[in-house]
C-alpha cells in the first residue's frame, strides 16, 4: 500500500519558550551577554511580560516566558549555532556565563552547554 503524502501549511518554527523567573534579568542576559536582539516585549494578563529574543539573523525567537506550570531550570533542548565552538566557549566564559566543557565526539560537531541565570540549559553547536 502506498503511503499517502501529507502536506502542511506550517512554514517554520516561530518561537520556542524558556521559563524565566525574572524577565528583566533574563532579557539582560540574552541581549547583553549573548548578544541577541529583542524582537518583542509586550504586557499581557495580570501584568506579565511576553518577551522574545533571537540572534540577529534568526527567524526563530526564544520567548522568555513567565514560568506558568513549568519551573525555570529546564533542559530546553535548544541548540544555538556558532562558527567556532572553542572561541564562543572562551568568550562566554570571559563574560561569566556558566558553561560546560567543549565536547568533541567522532562524527559530531564540537558543542557545549550553557546555563542562563534561571539555570535553563541551552546548547551551542559549531556548524
Amino acid at each position: 500500500m502506498a503511503q499517502q503524502q501529507t502536506t502542511s501549511r506550517i512554514r517554520h518554527i516561530a518561537t520556542v519558550s524558556v521559563p524565566v523567573a525574572d524577565p528583566a534579568r533574563a532579557l539582560a542576559f540574552y541581549t547583553d551577554i549573548l548578544g541577541f536582539v529583542k524582537r518583542r516585549d509586550a504586557s499581557f494578563g495580570d501584568g506579565s511580560r511576553w518577551i522574545e529574543v533571537a540572534p540577529s539573523e534568526s527567524q526563530t525567537t526564544i520567548a522568555l516566558a513567565p514560568p506558568g506550570t513549568t519551573s525555570p531550570g529546564v533542559d530546553t533542548g535548544i541548540r544555538l549555532s556558532c562558527t567556532d565552538a572553542e572561541a564562543e566557549h572562551r568568550a562566554l566564559q570571559d563574560r561569566g556565563v556558566s558553561v560546560g566543557e567543549v565536547m568533541h565526539w567522532p562524527g559530531v560537531p564540537p558543542m557545549f552547554i550553557l546555563h542562563d541565570p534561571d539555570g535553563n540549559t541551552l546548547y551551542v553547536v559549531e556548524g
